[in-house]
């Protein structure tokens, strides 16, 4: 609000406009929101997530934009890492819909629920699963949340529509401090099978308080001496609901 109720929207949205990199368009907006009085603490975040126009959003739904998929694969086969770790907000293999009515949802993630090969915000993912493949990048794993419960996920092409990639792991957590959803369902495009799960039985039911404990987060070791990685699936009350520990695959 620091912000906000200094500048209208469309002071806002004209700055943005014009203003390129991020970083110097947060600056002008603090500065500008200082300069008429700045009579509240302001903090602001710009996040750029998708590049697009409405056009070319319409004919190819994204995830990450063109940009930032090239950025990523060229990121990944430069890595000198043992484990290259990629973090998305949004899960790879379960189906988010954004229900509307009783006759309208839109998918709100990535996979479109049909389980067949890679479509729409698929194929992005698909682009960079190969690139992966081609380019023997090696020990990658994916953080997600944004489902409201935790899981592990396996992925494998001998289970997938898309075969071009190599077996991966995916963990998901959160968000802290929201209702408890899930678990969704799985869309097999990319092969993926649930290794564990947590979230609202059938009788407790969707968007539970967080009061009911069904708050979850990770925790990810990696050991200094075998360079081994342990991901840790944990509630609101620290306590370890799962566990595993993974082995470095080594260039030949």
């Amino acid at each position: 609000d620091g912000l906000t109720t200094m500048l209208t929207d469309e002071e806002i949205r004209s700055h943005l406009a014009r203003t390129q990199p991020l970083e110097s368009a947060c600056r002008g907006l603090v500065e500008h929101a200082n300069s008429k009085g700045g009579l509240d603490n302001i903090t602001l975040v710009l996040a750029d997530v998708v590049e697009h126009d409405d056009e070319l959003e319409a004919a190819t739904p994204r995830v990450l934009g063109a940009a930032q998929t090239a950025w990523l694969k060229r990121e990944l086969s430069a890595s000198k890492a043992t484990w290259k770790v990629i973090a998305c907000d949004m899960p790879i293999g379960l189906v988010v819909a954004d229900k509307i009515d009783d006759e309208t949802s839109y998918v709100e993630a990535v996979a479109n629920g049909d389980n067949g090969a890679a479509k729409g915000r698929e194929l992005e993912i698909a682009e960079i699963l190969r690139h992966i493949r081609d380019d023997a990048v090696m020990n990658t794993v994916w953080l997600t949340a944004d489902v409201h419960y935790t899981a592990a996920h396996h992925y494998d092409p001998s289970r997938a529509a898309f075969q071009e990639f190599l077996p991966f792991w995916e963990f998901v957590s959160g968000p802290l401090h929201a209702g408890t959803f899930g678990p969704n369902d799985l869309d097999m495009t990319f092969g993926p099978e649930v290794r564990f799960v947590k979230a609202p039985t059938a009788e407790q039911g969707p968007n539970l308080p967080p009061s009911m404990g069904l708050q979850f987060f990770g925790l990810v070791d990696i050991d200094g001496q075998t360079e081994q990685m342990t991901i840790r699936l944990m509630d609101r009350d620290d306590t370890e609901l799962w566990a595993i520990t993974l082995d470095p695959a080594r260039a030949t």
